[in-house]
């Protein structure tokens, strides 16, 4: 093998293994593939592989193939951090997540290199908007209000079914009729759902099934969702669930 072969391949392995360090599982799904965003483009990761967290005021802001491209300042240090596309002002304070550093990055979509910046899976916090956290979302209906039929179907299960059957039915497909009972919009690029349907338990928090999904829906609507159930999902900053569907087709209104 001549030496031009020798680096062609030593290029594609570097290139490979900062692909994997870079885009864990939780940030292949908050940053989808969609071919004109922030590609590897000739960048390398900095010498410590250790995630670092970016934090403070917003400066400069601009999406770009589903992304988001914020500089942030604190403490009078300028750092630019990339994330999924969410809603970010200038003059606002925010936190990301823990990201990875890359050097010397040429994002295709803006046609603009970066001397560094930091890959971080979504916003932990802006303006008072955090990621959505598991709760029994009692706030906005009792659950005992809450009457909705069952979804037809094989895959067709109530609230409290999925949570009863949540490991023989892990990363299969489910469908489920209930109402939205909370929407957080924007977080790392989805729209999160609360759905209840009348069945499971308040108290042992299984009457409430979070969906991530791309449609826009409101509080009230009552939906049909379908997707694959998930399990043990744990999106960092203390936001765990135990049972969720992500990316779900979701149908219906009031």
């Amino acid at each position: 093998m001549n030496a031009s072969k020798k680096m062609k391949y030593f290029r594609t392995g570097l290139a490979l293994a900062a692909s994997l360090l870079l885009w864990n599982p939780l940030q292949a799904i908050a940053f989808p593939q969609n071919g004109g965003g922030a590609g590897m483009g000739g960048g390398g990761m900095a010498g410590s592989p250790s995630p670092q967290g970016v934090s403070g005021k917003v400066v400069e802001t601009m999406n770009s193939g589903g992304y988001t491209y914020a500089l942030v300042e604190k403490g009078g240090v300028k750092t630019w951090v990339a994330l999924p596309q969410s809603t970010i002002k200038v003059g606002s304070e925010i936190a990301c997540q823990p990201g990875m550093v890359m050097n010397n990055f040429k994002s295709s979509s803006l046609n603009r290199s970066f001397d560094s910046i930091v890959f971080s899976g979504g916003l932990a916090s802006a303006a008072g908007a955090v990621a959505p956290k598991p709760a029994p979302v009692a706030a906005s209906a009792p659950a005992q209000a809450i009457k909705v039929s069952k979804a037809q179907g094989p895959n067709a299960y109530t609230v409290g079914e999925i949570f009863e059957k949540k490991d023989p039915l892990a990363n299969k497909p489910v469908a489920v009729h209930a109402k939205v009972v909370k929407v957080n919009r924007g977080i790392m690029g989805k729209n999160w759902l609360h759905l209840q349907d009348g069945t499971g338990s308040p108290a042992a928090e299984t009457n409430d099934l979070v969906v991530t999904t791309d449609s826009m829906h409101e509080v009230g609507d009552v939906v049909t969702i379908k997707g694959n159930l998930s399990r043990d999902r744990d999106f960092g900053a203390g936001y765990r669930y135990d049972v969720i569907v992500e990316g779900a087709e979701v149908t219906g209104k009031k």
